[in-house]
């Protein structure tokens, strides 16, 4: 305590000074902020209702969240992927900077994602994968049902009226009803002289045998429509699939990033950002936010209203689900690495703040460990894999990089932290897959000479993942990089140059650029890459050895995960992500994600072959797994150490002059 007497001096008086923030937003606005001395420029921003990219969940790992300081007194923690030259133009990381003092900051454009996902637009229709009876396989049902108006001679209380028309109408017995329900019973009944539509929940996932739930009563006969939800809850993007539950269809499709990309890109990053003061309650905000647009988009152009879908199927990471349900997620990071829950209880709707109907059922598929969620669990269940009787790989490539292998009577999984690196992040001009990104590169072997295309046409303004790979295995096997990763400076070319970040390789020129710079990849960009491709095989490496597979003996790979779908095979080999394998043996499958949570919304046998699967899976901790850290070491080069795994590429280096010593070496 201060009190009379005692000096305070004024490095503590001004630690608990409150300071005047000054933003200049992109489109020239400006907006001030009162914030305690210290607060970093990332929460100001946040306080004053702007909103920065941050997808490291301000680590200061990215550099995406870059601000200039135009005046003021702030103090810069860190200025990692930022030079000397972006210091003294004023630049500071706005998660890394924090205020001593008034100051003005001026916010420079933020990337923008503008490529155009997956929606009812564009996507293919969907058919429905199995023989479907609502009346056999559904948990959710429409009974049209005929009341007795109440008499003097009848004045049975109306909920007891229509529970009596149930068993008479349909053989339902004993439904039981929420107040929320409750309350609007009477008017529902009374709105079309007795007759009502009863939407009826005869059983959940961890209510097999009910009883019965009166979700909704809604006035007149509406008994030939049903709407059901399946949701894929991604790291980078959320899909919404609306359902017809009398036939199966889908009836509308949409997409759209996570809206929590912006406080992390990866899990990580999230998590760590979860545990900041009202980090937890943003971050179930935003994807909360991010999902009630999309079902509002499906609704709407299905000339219907939300709280008329009275049920939900939920897949998504363990981060995810948790995330999703504003479960504390910090002990999946920590060891020994353990989720909340891995088999989420059904919840309501109203729970989460999901916009549908407020009873409706929302079922959050299982998942298996802290790096292996119910994404996977309904992917191996809805690739086929859980039947199909051969030796198979799962992998979907990511961030997170989950990867299960079996033959459906055994499975075995892990999950080997990939980084954001195939996202664009953590990469000096990387970024996501939007328009101006370079998604395929070619180099002439002989003038090491690029030609790329870009997403959308136009200039390009960075490279997104799939680009990098295709980038990588070029100048690997043209030998601009040799199987370290390491540039080679002997060619004749201007491309390989020494820049701020060390050694590089442009691939456009400033001229050929929507924002008038290099675009170039850098050493530790290939490191990034390298480290990420060698997690991965790694990881699929260490499976098949922990139960005596080779290689040789996997008779299919399913590749699941909607960057899965934009992998080259041959690319993706060439630097040793994937497999040496037949091309054939190779299966791309799409969102196996969100079309596992269709199929379990559809049917509940499926939903408890889903249960089954990940009560099957043997979880590997690679953490905990030496083997592992052999096959990541051995990983760390272009393909491999072991060029014999990797023939096809092998052959493709002894067509290439000068390269005969690195298939010996």
């Amino acid at each position: 305590m201060f009190g009379p007497g005692r000096p305070v001096s004024l490095g503590v008086w001004a630690k608990m000074s409150t300071h005047t923030l000054q933003f200049i937003t992109e489109d020239d606005q400006l907006v001030e902020v009162a914030v305690p001395f210290g607060t970093t420029l990332s929460d100001a921003a946040l306080k004053a209702g702007i909103e920065l990219n941050i997808p490291c969940g301000g680590q200061g790992r990215c550099g995406r969240c870059a601000v200039i300081v135009e005046q003021g007194a702030v103090r810069r923690r860190s200025a990692l992927r930022l030079s000397a030259a972006d210091v003294d133009a004023g630049y500071a990381l706005a998660c890394q900077t924090v205020v001593e003092g008034d100051a003005r900051i001026v916010i420079p454009p933020q990337e923008k994602i503008e490529r155009v996902l997956e929606t009812d637009k564009t996507a293919a229709k969907i058919s429905v994968p199995f023989a479907y009876d609502p009346a056999l396989h559904q948990s959710i049902r429409r009974v049209c049902l005929p009341i007795d108006a109440p008499t003097l001679a009848d004045n049975t209380d109306d909920m007891s009226r229509l529970r009596r028309a149930l068993v008479q109408t349909s053989g339902i017995a004993d439904v039981r009803a929420r107040l929320s329900v409750l309350r609007k019973l009477s008017s529902a009944l009374r709105a079309d002289h007795w007759n009502v539509t009863a939407v009826i929940e005869t059983d959940t996932w961890d209510m097999p045998d009910g009883p019965p739930r009166l979700v909704d009563v809604l006035p007149g006969d509406r008994c030939d429509e049903n709407w059901g939800l399946a949701i894929d809850i991604g790291t980078t993007s959320n899909v919404v699939y609306l359902v017809n539950l009398i036939n199966g269809d889908v009836v509308q499709q949409a997409a759209d990033y996570n809206g929590q990309i912006r406080r992390g890109e990866d899990v990580i990053s999230r998590i760590i950002y979860s545990g900041k003061d009202g980090g937890l309650h943003e971050l179930q905000e935003l994807v909360v936010g991010t999902l009630n647009r999309l079902i509002q988009r499906v609704a709407r152009r299905q000339g219907i209203e939300p709280h008329e879908i009275h049920k939900a199927t939920v897949a998504g990471n363990s981060t995810m689900i948790h995330l999703f349900l504003a479960l504390p997620p910090q002990s999946i990071r920590l060891e020994p690495y353990v989720t909340t829950v891995n088999q989420v209880p059904s919840v309501r709707a109203s729970e989460i703040g999901l916009s549908i109907n407020p009873e409706a059922t929302v079922d959050c598929l299982p998942g298996v460990a802290s790096y292996v969620g119910a994404d996977i669990t309904a992917g191996v269940v809805s690739s086929g894999m859980i039947d199909v009787g051969d030796i198979t790989l799962f992998i979907d490539v990511g961030t997170n990089g989950e990867i299960v292998l079996g033959d459906g009577s055994w499975l075995i999984t892990c999950a080997c932290s990939a980084g954001p690196a195939f996202e664009g992040a953590g990469v000096v001009d990387g970024m996501r897959a939007t328009r101006g990104a370079i998604e395929e590169v070619w180099i002439n072997g002989a003038t090491v000479e690029p030609t790329y295309r870009v997403i959308g046409g136009g200039k390009p303004t960075g490279i997104c993942g799939s680009g990098l790979i295709s980038l990588l295995a070029e100048m690997f096997i043209t030998g601009v990089v040799d199987k370290s990763g390491n540039l080679n400076h002997s060619l004749d070319t201007p491309r390989i140059r020494t820049g701020e970040h060390g050694d590089e390789y442009v691939v456009a020129w400033a001229n050929e650029t929507e924002h008038g710079r290099d675009i170039a990849i850098t050493h530790p960009d290939i490191d990034n890459l390298v480290r990420a491709k060698a997690a991965i095989y790694a990881g699929f490496a260490a499976l098949a050895q922990s139960v005596g597979v080779e290689m040789a003996d996997v008779n299919q790979v399913f590749i699941g995960g909607a960057f899965g779908q934009y992998l080259n095979i041959e690319k993706s080999i060439q630097i040793g992500l994937l497999p040496d394998l037949p091309w054939n043996k190779f299966y791309f499958l799409g969102n196996t994600s969100i079309k596992g949570a269709y199929m379990a919304l559809l049917r509940r046998d499926v939903r408890a072959q889903i249960d089954k699967a990940a009560s099957k899976m043997t979880y590997l901790e690679l953490s905990a797994d030496n083997t592992f850290y052999d096959h990541f070491t051995s990983a760390m080069f272009l393909p491999h150490t072991d060029i014999e795994q990797f023939a096809s590429v092998a052959a493709v280096l002894a067509a290439t002059t000068g390269r005969e010593s690195e298939i010996k070496s």
